[in-house]
């Protein structure tokens, strides 16, 4: 489980503010013992607290910036590849109203849709905003493509990696990777052999399901690709210097928190189905 349950960046910004707080308090209450102020001195006091308050806006919005650049190697890696685990579950989800699924694996379904949309775009940023190649998600039918968006400024073509792969062919797709990244082309690393990450073979099996054998199947693997994105959330808190920042810290560990709940409930839900 998550081992890391408070963020440093996160206990400095709350202990900036509340030193703000009492600064401000401080200012009112000095600014309150003077019962006769002129228009001039009145104006002078609020322009005042206005320069406090634009300084300490920038001072916040500073510290935030900095607290951007303290990430590692394994943070990156963990936003690079649950991107495109969570885009899984979105090519699995998709398959559930036109498979004829119950209405609650629809709505499960449903909700796996948003939530990992809005995480999948909330990863994007935070990898754009701290200078890293971004991967942009196009799903058609089973295929995953992902597409890499190079920083500002570099000038490496984007390449797209073809996520529909036979066993056959795995490592030929890996071996390609690895030369392509040995010279700077900014490929992207290679999902099949993340936690949880169904074969072709089985995403193919789910898609020819209809009914109550696709809620089954559905259930099933589900389980094990969140268990899988569970594991991925263990090895980020487990990694030296990880999740150092707000931003990492929440993303993280508000993944695990809704993959965990909801290996729950579907737990329950594959013990009901007829």
């Amino acid at each position: 489980m998550v081992s890391k349950l408070t963020s440093p960046i996160l206990l400095s910004t709350i202990t900036f503010l509340i030193t703000s707080l009492l600064f401000i308090s401080g200012c009112s209450t000095a600014e309150q013992t003077s019962d006769q102020t002129t228009p001039q001195q009145t104006a002078q006091t609020i322009e005042r607290q206005q320069q406090n308050h634009a300084e300490m806006e920038r001072v916040f919005w500073e510290r935030v910036q900095q607290s951007r650049m303290n990430f590692t190697q394994a943070d990156i890696d963990f936003m690079t590849g649950m991107i495109g685990h969570h885009a899984q579950a979105l090519i699995m989800s998709r398959l559930a109203p036109e498979n004829g699924a119950s209405s609650s694996i629809q709505t499960l379904a449903g909700r796996i849709i948003n939530a990992q949309s809005d995480e999948i775009y909330l990863m994007q940023r935070w990898l754009r905003d701290r200078g890293q190649p971004v991967p942009i998600v196009n799903i058609d039918g089973l295929m995953l493509n992902i597409e890499m968006e190079m920083p500002e400024g570099d000038h490496n073509d984007h390449r797209v990696h073809d996520m529909q792969m036979d066993h056959d062919d795995h490592d030929a797709h890996a071996d390609m990777d690895h030369n392509d990244m040995d010279h700077g082309m900014g490929m992207m690393h290679d999902h099949s052999n993340m936690p949880g990450m169904l074969t072709q073979a089985q995403l193919e099996e789910l898609a020819a399901a209809h009914g109550t054998e696709f809620d089954r199947l559905f259930l099933t693997f589900m389980i094990e690709h969140h268990r899988g994105a569970v594991i991925m959330v263990e090895e980020l808190f487990a990694a030296d210097g990880a999740v150092s920042d707000t931003e990492s810290f929440e993303l993280a560990s508000g993944i695990n928190a809704e993959q965990v709940t909801e290996i729950e409930r579907m737990k329950l839900m594959l013990e009901n189905i007829d």
